[in-house]
């Protein structure tokens, strides 16, 4: 078995791309919780019996060293859930819709990341059950679809990313005698557990 044991950088580094130009590197894909480990065994494209024995999360493009061989990691796409609220009726409707889907995937602690009017969650569970908890706080013209994408969307650090974990949960400071626009089904969630 080769071992890739060296982390040398990116595939887009200049350095690092000019001697990929000269060489046969071997091609890896790993899932979402291969790349978290710090040890994995797996397969090159090529069917090369590969060891990875890096001390950190590995990332689309990085390159490795096993020897004198070059390892390219590629992250197998994983399926998320798509909320486009680009075709809301008015824009009011698409922020209120914004804060409720927000409160109710950190309900669920569910990764969430935001690109403009597009909110992506990895599909983590049965669909019909996120569709039932997602789709009553879309306004009118959200649309909801599937799309792969890498799991690298979902990493925190990039200034797109919004974990689940730090939407609050609290109502401090609201009364139901307020002037706010929002649905009140959205406290009939199961917040067991939640602080």
């Amino acid at each position: 078995m080769l071992v890739a044991d060296s982390h040398l950088g990116h595939r887009d580094e200049p350095e690092l791309a000019d001697r990929l130009d000269g060489a046969a590197p071997l091609r890896v894909t790993v899932d979402d919780t291969e790349r978290r480990r710090s040890r994995v065994r797996t397969t090159a494209d090529d069917g090369t019996d590969l060891g990875i024995v890096v001390a950190r999360e590995l990332r689309d493009g990085d390159v490795l060293a096993a020897g004198d061989t070059l390892v390219v990691v590629s992250l197998a796409q994983v399926t998320a859930l798509v909320v486009d609220l680009s075709e809301s009726e008015e824009s009011t409707d698409a922020v209120t819709a914004a804060v409720e889907l927000g409160h109710a995937v950190g309900n669920r602690h569910w990764d969430l990341t935001i690109e403009g009017e597009r909110a992506y969650l990895p599909l983590a569970e049965n669909r019909d059950r996120m569709d039932a908890e997602i789709r009553p706080h879309l306004p009118e013209g959200a649309t909801m679809t599937e799309e792969a994408v890498s799991p690298a969307l979902f990493d925190e650090g990039d200034g797109r990313h919004s974990h689940s974990d730090s939407v609050s949960h609290s109502h401090s400071g609201h009364t139901d005698d307020e002037s706010h626009a929002h649905s009140h089904a959205i406290h009939d969630i199961d917040t067991e557990g939640d602080s």
